[in-house]
């Protein structure tokens, strides 16, 4: 898994909507959280979204985009995102490349590690936060770094 100092591995992945995304696009745009989950329309996966979503405009303020990364498909993900009205991108990882990339590929190679990354503009990880079943995790994860980019 990544750790503190790592750069992040370049990605090109479809969004919801089948548009590739790339990290050099994103980062072009400010630090980025990224946050990797196992599925789509779970309960645990659905209250993190909600979270997140709850706090994008929070997110937005102190000059951070979110960025969602699991293995469904961008049909799936356009679902999703529609029935929780989430307003940031979800992206398709069929072939887990940027999931094993950023080591939250799950034990054996099942399923997915549910991470929160933050990325410097630079590419560089400057935080991270693994929590399989725990979302509170995530969100005082990224609670603190509105705060700390506020401040």
């Amino acid at each position: 898994m990544l750790k503190k100092g790592d750069r992040a591995p370049e990605f090109s992945l479809p969004d919801e909507s089948g548009e590739l995304v790339s990290l050099s696009d994103l980062l072009a745009k400010g630090a980025i959280i990224l946050y990797f989950y196992p599925a789509d329309f779970t309960p645990i996966c659905t209250a993190e979204a909600c979270s997140i979503r709850d706090m994008h405009d929070e997110i937005l303020d102190v000059d951070m985009q979110v960025v969602g990364i699991s293995p469904q498909s961008s049909d799936s993900h356009s679902r999703f995102k529609n029935q929780f009205d989430l307003p940031f991108p979800l992206l398709f990882d069929q072939s887990k490349k940027a999931i094993r990339a950023y080591g939250v590929d799950g034990l054996l190679g099942m399923g997915v590690r549910r991470a929160t990354f933050l990325l410097g503009q630079d590419g560089i990880v400057e935080n991270l936060v693994v929590s399989d079943l725990f979302v509170s995790s995530h969100t005082k994860f990224i609670k603190q770094v509105i705060a700390d980019r506020s401040a």
